[in-house]
């Protein structure tokens, strides 16, 4: 028993204060990314809207598939004013070694200590992974879209039809 009100302990203690909704302020972040840039929220507001697709873990199977969905079909996300990411709580190198075996023509961020991921509303009590789920940021900075109900294999399109229906600018 006691071992068990400390895990419950744990992960209360683990869950943010207020889950993340559709219109509120998006966290703002800096994380480093694979093409070894940092890349801040701050530095789109105002200019484009920002897709972050969460991820549980590199080099696993669901990881790869979206991976390799977003690297072979980033065209159709790139026809909207937007930058987009995956993000995960792997470490810098994992995730260059990963986003170079995959391909990805797109950052793909590292939140090792998951402050970011907790921040989101993604991040698994106790184990230090993010949920797959996409968030959907506004030009304004605003949550426009929280989506939980991933396909990885058609993730690109997906994020671009969900981009159309939210009335994001295409470029051009």
């Amino acid at each position: 028993m006691k071992h068990f009100l400390g895990f419950l302990l744990a992960a209360l203690t683990s869950l943010p204060l207020a889950a993340l909704e559709v219109g509120d302020p998006a966290p703002d972040f800096s994380l480093q990314g694979s093409d070894g840039k940092t890349h801040k929220l701050a530095d789109y507001r105002g200019d484009k809207a920002v897709v972050i697709a969460w991820y549980p873990k590199a080099f696993t199977k669901g990881c790869t598939i979206e991976c390799k969905s977003l690297a072979e079909n980033g065209h159709l996300i790139r026809e909207y004013n937007v930058a987009y990411f995956m993000a995960s709580t792997d470490e810098l190198e994992t995730n260059k070694k990963f986003a170079e075996e995959q391909k990805a023509d797109f950052p793909l961020l590292s939140d090792p200590d998951g402050e970011v991921a907790k921040a989101y509303d993604v991040l698994m009590p106790v184990m230090n992974m993010a949920k797959r789920v996409t968030i959907y940021i506004g030009e304004d900075g605003r949550i426009l879209k929280i989506d939980r109900d991933i396909k990885p294999a058609t993730s690109a399109e997906d994020i671009a039809r969900t981009l159309g229906e939210l009335g994001v600018g295409r470029k051009g």
